[in-house]
């Protein structure tokens, strides 16, 4: 009697050469063994020497790798099908053939299934050559993670161990209408069908490889392809998940991902007639599905595209990303407490849209703050003993701006501010304290606060950083003020006494930086050793 393999892979194949090779060899060379494994490939009428290679490793590992040979069918779902009648493994995981694993990566999740009582396990994916893999998941290790409450919805590519017990209960299968996406509909049900789902993150297990040309399936599909895609998938997900927080939850990725990318740069390209079907087909699912609660979840920049295009605001819409596109994220309106984006579509009687749609609503938005500020201009204004920088610059916000100022901070921002260019500050953190004169104006443009400062600087041997620092929303925000390329005052010396260098600076991040130091210092010591150097010296002479 032949034992079952524990795992059978599923290769869908179609034109995917020179990567076929390395995902095959990835395969054939993991840890787990090859009497442990069997991999089932589909060759979906590959017209390149991808069906030749197959049958090379068929050849070459007789025991372990199996080849179907067929039509076309036009993306993955109906030769993963095909492949899942003939898997006899206890679990099935699919691998896209243009991607590779990890040498360990099959063992270490069997081992993982095995020891949890898992029905599904998922192993850190990473991108390469560009390719984006969303990575909050990955955080820890976690035998049992909920699809409704973790970052799993953001993560439904079927790139997973699956417990083949599950798969056939339940006759899982992918829906083959589906050109994009049609590995959702299958995860989903599988992770609410799952008694406990599994997160394995100490390992790289899957790297999903982008091709040069930019030739995946997901990277090709058109707008309206991919509408009808995801309405198809938002529908079975409901047809599974009651409406809720939960429903809620999953379609939060939907909402964000699949929808808003029919709504980025490339929509106001589009022809009239796609662009207005776009938004009717954004509309009915908004109908149907967005709750309050899920829209103001949503990022103020998602939502008001998703909500324009539901108001059929279609030229809007396109100032909106057009806008956006080229002069940046626009202002936000400070009114006490709240803040909007003033987006197109703000306030505009004819379109009647509700200032909720616009606002912030518990959102951190320090890379948009940062996006809109930067030095206007700098220089020194010295009398005597006296120096201060006088500078302006401009900050994208307006309205109530009594609570912006302008401050010398010590020390540098800390990395987690690096990437969206300023942060947040936590509850009761305690600001530098205030000095100098502001006065605060609006941008010729109207789309940003000025602020002109005249900050004092001080005779310490010192680095100090110039940064803005905005309340909004009921948060802080720390902004360094990026110099923007502009020029900068020349260094110079400064007071009589102790004469001191002041330099303004960008530093490597492109921020305004203030050094100022002593040009000459005398050490500890420094005036003894020299007392005695003379008193030598005298000796010497008078010899």
């Amino acid at each position: 009697m032949t034992t079952a393999p524990d795992v059978s892979v599923v290769v869908a194949v179609y034109n995917t050469m020179p990567y076929l090779t390395e995902c095959l060899n990835s395969l054939i060379g993991q840890s787990i063994g090859l009497d442990r494994l069997e991999v089932v490939a589909v060759d979906d009428g590959s017209t390149d020497e991808s069906g030749a290679e197959l049958d090379r490793f068929a050849e070459r590992y007789p025991g372990t790798v199996k080849v179907i040979h067929q039509a076309n069918s036009g993306g993955p779902a109906a030769p993963s099908n095909r492949a899942l009648e003939v898997a006899t493994g206890r679990f099935v995981y699919f691998i896209g053939s243009d991607d590779y694993l990890g040498e360990e990566a099959l063992e270490r999740m069997v081992a993982y299934a095995d020891e949890h009582e898992s029905d599904v396990v998922v192993g850190k994916m990473v991108g390469t050559n560009g390719r984006y893999v969303h990575q909050k998941l990955y955080k820890k290790n976690d035998p049992d993670v909920s699809l409704f409450h973790s970052s799993l919805p953001f993560t439904l590519a079927n790139t997973k161990l699956f417990r083949r017990e599950l798969v056939e209960k339940h006759r899982l299968r992918f829906p083959e209408d589906l050109p994009v996406g049609s590995d959702q509909p299958f995860t989903i049900e599988a992770c609410f069908r799952a008694r406990k789902i599994s997160v394995l993150s100490d390992y790289t297990f899957y790297y999903a490889v982008k091709r040069g040309d930019a030739s995946n399936i997901t990277y090709r599909a058109n707008h309206l392809s991919r509408l009808r895609c995801t309405a198809a998938i938002m529908k079975h997900a409901a047809s599974l998940v009651e409406a809720g927080p939960d429903r809620d939850a999953l379609f939060q990725r939907h909402f964000t991902w699949e929808l808003a990318k029919l709504v980025q740069d490339d929509f106001p390209a589009l022809d009239a007639e796609t662009r207005r079907e776009v938004c009717e087909g954004i509309a009915a699912l908004a109908d149907d599905y967005l709750t309050d609660a899920l829209r103001d979840s949503l990022d103020v920049k998602r939502r008001v595209r998703i909500c324009l295009a539901r108001a059929g605001a279609v030229d809007e819409l396109i100032r909106a990303i057009t806008e956006e596109a080229e002069q940046g994220a626009p202002p936000f309106r400070i009114e006490g407490d709240k803040a909007f984006a003033l987006y197109p579509g703000f306030r505009d009687e004819s379109l009647g849209l509700p200032d909720r749609y616009y606002e912030l609503v518990g959102e951190a938005v320090p890379g948009r703050l940062a996006q809109g500020t930067e030095l206007l201009a700098a220089e020194w204004d010295q009398a005597g003993d006296d120096l201060h920088l006088v500078l302006s610059a401009r900050i994208g916000v307006l309205g109530d701006t009594g609570s912006v100022t302008v401050r010398m901070a010590k020390g540098a921002m800390p990395k987690s501010a690096d990437k969206p260019g300023a942060r947040r500050l936590p509850p009761g953190h305690e600001l530098p304290a205030p000095e100098g004169e502001f006065t605060l104006g609006t941008t010729d443009d109207g789309r940003a606060t000025t602020l002109r400062g005249r900050i004092p600087v001080h005779a310490v041997k010192s680095k100090l950083g110039v940064r803005v620092y905005v309340d909004l929303a009921g948060s802080t925000y720390e902004i360094p003020v990026k110099t923007g390329g502009r020029p900068l005052p020349l260094a110079r010396r400064w007071r009589q006494a102790v004469p001191y260098r002041v330099a303004a600076n960008q530093n490597p991040k492109g921020r305004l930086v203030i050094t100022t130091a002593p040009l000459w210092e005398i050490k500890p010591g420094a005036g003894k050793r020299l007392r005695h150097m003379l008193s030598r010296l005298k000796r010497k002479v008078t010899r």
